[in-house]
């Protein structure tokens, strides 16, 4: 009989913080996730920190709830003051933090249904 093995998932660790330049309360969450709705977390993310040990490390920011609308694709370690008017103007209000590389195919695919890739946490 194998024992139980529980994996946990230390990267990509990413901050949210409930205001700007990373102030007041926050939240940190670790491995692949989905964030539907940033109003939801902290009664809204005004900025946030992401850092990976992994180059292919993917952070997609999108201006409409789960994860519609248009996106902006940061890789690598990444640190953002203001979530205002980030992404052409408009707000970031749906978030993919991965340790994987994300296509811009794979991207426009989980904006088309909603869906994000198996072994992914939905917040």
């Amino acid at each position: 009989m194998k024992p139980d093995v529980h994996i946990s998932q230390t990267y990509p660790r990413l901050r949210v913080y409930e205001e700007e330049n990373y102030l007041g309360r926050r939240r940190t969450y670790t491995g692949n996730l989905g964030i539907r709705n940033t109003d939801n977390i902290l009664d809204g993310i005004e900025s946030l920190r992401f850092f990976s040990t992994s180059s292919n490390a993917t952070l997609v920011l999108f201006s409409r709830t789960r994860f519609r609308g248009s996106f902006r694709v940061l890789r690598g370690n990444t640190n953002i003051r203001d979530l205002d008017d980030f992404i052409r103007g408009n707000d970031v209000e749906s978030i993919i933090s991965t340790n994987q590389r994300l296509t811009l195919a794979q991207i426009r695919e989980i904006r088309r249904t909603g869906d994000l890739p198996s072994g992914y946490r939905l917040i």
